[in-house]
């Protein structure tokens, strides 16, 4: 591996193609994929306020 752990595959004209990891990094990396797939996908629901939301918990008994 690498200094930083990654390696580089090379096509025959020295420009990278693909990279190898380890795959906990990997595996990480998709996590944070998804996270950010999520955040996206919510980007356009309104808010809550701090309060509004202590609020809501304490009135469905959740606080």
């Amino acid at each position: 591996m690498g200094k930083n752990g990654k390696q580089f595959l090379v096509d025959e004209k020295g420009q990278k193609t693909a990279v190898v990891m380890p795959i906990d990094e990997y595996e990480e990396m998709l996590e944070d994929i998804h996270d950010l797939a999520v955040i996206a996908e919510r980007l356009e629901e309104p808010t809550v306020s701090l309060d509004a939301l202590k609020k809501r918990l304490k009135t469905d008994g959740l606080i």
